[in-house]
């Protein structure tokens, strides 16, 4: 196969985090409003341009108050910094179909490198002849260094938010005629 440009199909991915609460339980939230631009061979994705934006207005932890909050200064001040991005930098292949993909990962104006450990999950045709590309993706990354600091400290210790984020992406993507 060669190398060829994606298309993610939003209806068939997700964009997912989780992140402690209270230091006892786990909050999860989504962005529902994101794209990626994907030229790759899912065969070997050593050479594939990856770029990655998500409009961070677009969370969704099921609290509209959360969720509201999270949009603030406190958080992702999304008045100021509306997307956070990715762009591949370098991708190491570790097995048949997993990858480490390096890039720099930005939010709220600051950006670190970050790796995801990514998975090839297959390559189909649809029941209309279009090929189909399936990829997993996991990180974890910590919200403080990328200036989310905001927290509030618990009467019996701890506090109100983990320091520790995980990200979990599941994308379909669609070779491009």
């Amino acid at each position: 196969m060669t190398k060829a440009v994606w298309n993610v199909d939003k209806s068939h991915s997700a964009l997912e985090f989780t992140v402690k609460h209270m230091m006892i339980s786990k909050v999860r939230g989504s962005f529902t409003n994101f794209d990626a631009t994907i030229e790759a061979n899912p065969d070997d994705l050593t050479d594939a341009r990856i770029e990655f934006s998500v409009d961070v207005n677009s969370i969704n932890t099921q609290n509209e108050d959360r969720d509201n909050h999270l949009r603030s200064n406190d958080f992702f001040d999304i008045s100021n910094h509306p997307k956070m991005t990715f762009v591949a930098t370098n991708i190491k292949r570790k097995s048949d179909d997993e990858y480490a993909v390096t890039g720099d990962f930005s939010l709220r104006g600051v950006t670190k490198p970050v790796t995801f450990d990514v998975t090839v999950e297959g390559v189909g045709k649809d029941p209309w002849g279009n090929e189909v590309a399936g990829f997993s993706g996991s990180t974890k990354l910590n919200r403080k260094d990328f200036g989310l600091v905001w927290n509030a400290a618990l009467e019996t210790g701890g506090v109100l938010v983990g320091e520790e984020v995980k990200i979990n992406i599941e994308l379909e993507a669609h070779k491009q005629g």
